[in-house]
């Protein structure tokens, strides 16, 4: 295996550690251990420090232009090709658990790409995109612009379940 392999390798290992330990940092909070929840950030985000430069090495990062061209592809593989086939598996292995969580996000994707298209639409045009929050849904994902509904379209959570970004 050659070095660009292994950036490829470390930087899906670097990130999944991130995502990872901040997942336990929640958990660790939920149970009152305040510090180890603190040295799970911590470490989520030297991890992220590792992914990011992993990424810049391979040339990951470029222009927003090419980074939303990018995402598009990613967004498109993974609702076209990705989770259509982990879903069939799902349903033939009867986990249901696993079917739900990949239908949900193979719905989300298919609506990141349509957000990711119109951004690029706008950058090619000189147009800027309406200056508003997004929302995502801490049950599905799903991603909307401007406010957050009164229940989500893709898995019915209540607008609570919204999460605002800025």
């Amino acid at each position: 295996m050659g070095t660009q392999e292994n950036l490829q390798d470390a930087f899906a290992g670097e990130s999944q550690a991130s995502r990872r330990y901040l997942f336990f940092a929640d958990k660790a909070e939920k149970e009152d251990h305040l510090q180890i929840a603190r040295l799970f950030r911590a470490a989520a985000e030297a991890e992220t420090v590792h992914a990011r430069n992993h990424l810049e090495v391979m040339g990951g990062i470029g222009l927003t232009k090419d980074n939303l061209g990018a995402a598009i592809s990613g967004e498109s593989y993974e609702f076209t090709k990705m989770y259509p086939g982990f879903i069939e598996q799902a349903e033939t292995e009867n986990n249901k658990q696993a079917r739900v969580s990949f239908g949900y996000a193979n719905e989300v994707e298919k609506i990141h790409h349509g957000l990711y298209q119109k951004a690029l639409g706008a950058l090619e045009t000189g147009q800027q995109l309406k200056d508003e929050p997004y929302f995502v849904c801490q049950v599905c994902g799903n991603t909307v612009a401007g406010e957050a509904p009164d229940r989500c379209p893709v898995c019915g959570a209540p607008r609570s379940k919204f999460k605002q970004v800025e």
